[in-house]
């Protein structure tokens, strides 16, 4: 049993005093609770007002999410604000394990290091470059004609500018680009949408509980595809022993290169987004969205003509898509994904999810620093630049816990993607005629 203290006032003195047993009773709809430093909030009502989404806290309840909060929020001061009507007693017999100990000393040097502070240089040269691409791929069918050499080359060009504009979302989505979190906002809603097409509230949806829960079977959206693909090895067993499945998995390795690369940007994103929209009555995200294809049109229509624009439009749009899709899936298909272990701490949990693939100058560039996944998965709003400070005391984190750090050459960790629809699909294919 507890009391919660009068006023929610952490130093309360009736405060009460719960197990770390009893916290992860309380893992169920409608009945929540997190443990944060030791201290225990009851989130059941708060977690619809959430401002990062339901889903995303909810699928801490019951937990220690003390990591998980302190990577998630970069103001806690005024995350804190949130909790003090939430708290409920202290656990009395909290007590870290050696990881979370050794982690929490690290993002304390990260901290002290200022590996946290983005250097502006950097970004603001990074979205001239994706500008340039842009402007060029129009300049090209300017100065040189709708030939097919220069339609090419404008294709490749608007891509490379949809693909860094992508990374660029995604620096001001982790609110890694400013010190304040409604700039990084602001400014997320305009890349996303306008650069993009595409929906902020959407892509946070996705994104946040890709990072809370990474590789986790009903909690990772980005691993949700199993009317198309099975991942791993839990749910191709678990689907194979009922007969699930309406797809040929034991064949999904050679029809990836069909349904995934080529067709999840220019179909499948473009539904979703329409559609959360819509369901949502986000009308902003969708006519910022909207102004996207109408800049597209009022570009390359009087170049192209209509129906070439469309053409040029889907084409490029397949080629991001490849190239999307081999550098978000290369750090993490291959690697575990299974449902939920509560007793799992942060950084075992993303280290298992996570890998990284050889830094080069080019390759770093070209993922967008999404190489570099092990790092950006244990601190979020780390700027992308600095990733390659802290990776080496990562490493030495895991060598003295015995935890496996991988990293892979680009073409390995490729390979890998293939290799592991394929090794799932065999898994499948046993368990359902067995």
């Amino acid at each position: 049993m507890y009391r919660k203290s009068i006023g929610g006032n952490p130093e309360d003195e009736q405060s009460a005093v719960i197990t770390t047993e009893e916290v992860r009773l309380h893992n169920k709809p409608g009945d929540q609770w997190l443990l944060i430093n030791g201290r225990v909030y009851d989130i059941t009502s708060f977690a619809k007002r959430h401002p990062g989404g339901a889903k995303v806290i909810s699928h801490f309840a019951g937990e220690d999410a003390t990591d998980a909060w302190v990577a998630f929020h970069g103001n806690k001061d005024f995350a804190s604000k949130y909790l003090k009507s939430l708290y409920i007693g202290d656990v009395a017999d909290y007590k870290p394990t050696p990881v979370q100990q050794d982690f929490r000393l690290l993002r304390q040097t990260v901290e002290d290091n200022g590996w946290l502070r983005p250097d502006p240089v950097f970004f603001i040269t990074h979205f001239l470059s994706l500008l340039f691409f842009d402007a060029m791929a129009v300049w090209i069918l300017w100065q040189f004609g709708t030939g097919w050499l220069p339609w090419v080359a404008a294709i490749v060009l608007f891509a490379t500018a949809q693909a860094q504009a992508g990374w660029t979302q995604h620096d001001y989505g982790h609110q890694s680009v400013f010190r304040s979190s409604k700039i990084n906002h602001l400014f997320h809603h305009l890349t996303v949408g306008v650069l993009k097409g595409a929906s902020s509230h959407w892509w946070n949806f996705r994104h946040s509980q890709h990072h809370a829960k990474p590789n986790k079977l009903r909690k990772d959206p980005d691993v949700e595809m199993a009317y198309v693909f099975l991942l791993g090895k839990e749910l191709p067993r678990e689907w194979g022993a009922k007969q699930r499945g309406i797809m040929p998995y034991s064949y999904q390795h050679f029809y990836f290169f069909l349904l995934g690369p080529p067709l999840l940007l220019p179909l499948y994103f473009h539904y979703e987004i329409i559609y959360f929209c819509m369901k949502r009555r986000d009308y902003l995200d969708l006519f910022l969205a909207i102004t996207y294809l109408i800049r597209i049109g009022y570009t390359y229509t009087p170049f192209l003509s209509g129906w070439g624009t469309i053409i040029f439009y889907f084409l490029a749009r397949v080629l991001e898509s490849h190239w999307f899709v081999w550098i978000t899936q290369m750090n993490h298909i291959p690697n575990d994904i299974c449902y939920d272990q509560k007793d799992e701490d942060w950084f075992t949990m993303q280290l298992r999810a996570t890998s990284n693939v050889n830094s080069s100058p080019f390759f770093d560039w070209f993922s967008g620093h999404l190489n570099y996944q092990i790092e950006h998965h244990l601190f979020p709003t780390m700027p992308r630049h600095n990733y390659a400070k802290v990776a080496p005391l990562v490493k030495s984190l895991c060598e003295k816990h015995g935890i496996e750090y991988r990293s892979k050459t680009w073409y390995k960790a490729f390979a890998d993607i293939v290799w592991s629809l394929r090794a799932s699909g065999q898994i499948w294919y046993k368990a359902y005629y067995e």
